[in-house]
């Protein structure tokens, strides 16, 4: 057999072409920011001046409930302090939020037993007619508990939802629906186990529905010790009677605003990645974690990347929300006022989970444990890549939904969004209360929030190639 002749400078040559092929692919990002990347998270580590932000708005300013002045207070504070550490195009928008208003509340068990309650209205709630109501309880265990129960077993009642928590997402449905279909079936006031997993004598608030077709009844939350107390005595046989007294109220709306500031980028300013949390709290604690964290770990973030001089080429703007714990007025302002200019928006960003120990991010329309939707396969591999660089602080998974309260509005827009992830093992110990003080967050965690935002946001709104998310339904 005769074997072909081997020509020796076209193997040579097709070698070299191969070479130069493998040669031209393009660097992961994780290669093409490490450097950058490393330079952030070394800056945040060592940074002290966000946790002294974080004490002066929770020590001297407090709890900043919408429509209140501490609140006003917050945000002249925050557009002074983006103004001075030069931030560009610092910007009050103008957003109309709620005001309500708690009064004062207190409540007890009178029969069969005399015992105070640990009570704390919900937000939005009516109060009760002056002096209070007195009525005889029923225990609903669910909302699907409360419908078997009826009319009959309801009307003239106050309901009291003893539901364990079975997690934030699904828990806290029964705060939020619970007293207007209690009202709807007669009841004269609810009282609402608090969505939290730690029972230590501390009722949590938070939102719930007000209808503006049917009745609406006094509603508060009451301690997970207070609730399983009187579901035992209810279970006895003899009537359980409760006093309640709120002077909660709604007043007319009042005028506030979101605050923001930039990095315009260097070759497409047009284009936006947005970052932020809500700078609004409950009328309890300090709202350290919520959200106090999240707005300062943002602007934080946004600080060290131009302290460092870093320019990338589009925009990056960190947003301060007004009212999103009862009303999402600012989330929805903020979306409204861009228009058919939506689409400059790459990406949103919210930090709204507490300053525990990051653990990621969660994106996009693809639901949480499910399949990611094809369309988003392509986003996923490149968030992949890029928390790759933000192992050093933990924060390096990458997971189906990208939820926030605040970034939902932009994301029913089309705009890519991440939800940024903690741990969360405490959070909702705190959660809407009291105990929500400076004090929970601790400094070495919250410097590993701020290297995680501001690497994330700064790869985003350098990196080539947009991020692509499917239709959030």
């Amino acid at each position: 057999m005769t074997f072909p002749r081997i020509h020796r400078p076209l193997v040579a040559a097709v070698a070299t072409a191969a070479a130069l092929a493998v040669s031209a692919e393009p660097p992961s990002l994780a290669a093409t920011y490490k450097a950058r990347a490393d330079q952030l998270i070394g800056a945040a580590l060592v940074d002290d001046e966000g946790y002294a932000h974080l004490a002066y708005l929770c020590d001297h300013i407090g709890k900043r409930l919408s429509g209140s002045e501490p609140l006003e207070r917050a945000i002249a504070w925050a557009e002074a302090l983006m103004r001075n550490e030069g931030l560009a195009n610092v910007t009050l928008q103008p957003v109309t939020v709620p005001k309500w208003v708690r009064g004062a509340e207190s409540g007890a068990i009178v029969a069969p037993v005399a015992k105070p309650l640990h009570l704390l209205g919900l937000g939005m709630s009516v109060g009760t007619p002056p002096g209070g109501i007195t009525a005889e309880v029923v225990v609903a265990t669910s909302l699907e508990h409360l419908q078997q129960l009826g009319r009959a077993k309801v009307e003239g009642k106050i309901v009291v939802f003893d539901a364990p928590y079975e997690g934030y997402g699904k828990s806290v449905r029964v705060r939020g629906a619970g007293p207007v279909q209690a009202a709807a079936l007669g009841a004269v006031g609810v009282l609402v186990r608090s969505i939290t997993p730690l029972a230590v004598q501390l009722p949590h608030t938070g939102t719930t529905s007000v209808s503006t077709t049917g009745p609406n009844v006094p509603a508060a939350a009451i301690t997970a010790e207070d609730a399983t107390l009187l579901s035992r005595l209810t279970a006895q046989g003899a009537p359980v009677r409760v006093h309640v007294e709120m002077g909660a109220h709604r007043e007319p709306d009042v005028p506030s605003a979101n605050v923001m500031g930039e990095i315009v980028g260097s070759t497409n300013p047009e284009e936006i990645v947005v970052l932020g949390g809500h700078i609004d709290s409950w009328d309890v604690g300090q709202g350290a974690h919520d959200d106090g964290s999240g707005i300062v770990a943002a602007f934080e973030a946004l600080h060290l990347i131009n302290k460092l001089g870093l320019k990338p080429r589009r925009t990056i703007r960190v947003v301060f929300w007004v009212n999103e714990e009862n009303g999402v007025a600012g989330g929805r302002a903020y979306r409204a006022a861009l228009g058919d200019k939506v689409g400059n928006h790459v990406a949103a960003i919210e930090m709204d989970g507490g300053a525990e120990a990051p653990v990621g991010y969660g994106f996009g329309a693809s639901k949480p444990g499910q399949p990611v939707l094809p369309e988003e396969q392509r986003s996923f591999e490149l968030l992949r890549d890029i928390a790759t660089l933000l192992k050093p602080v933990g924060a390096d998974t990458i997971k189906p939904g990208g939820e926030g309260t605040d970034i939902a509005p932009l994301m029913r827009a089309g705009v890519p969004g991440l939800g940024e992830e903690t741990t969360m093992a405490h959070y909702f110990d705190w959660h809407h209360t009291e105990a929500d003080t400076l004090d929970k967050v601790d400094p070495v965690e919250f410097r590993k929030n701020i290297a995680s935002l501001a690497v994330m946001a700064y790869v985003l709104a350098d990196m080539p190639e947009r991020l692509k998310m499917g239709k959030v339904e």
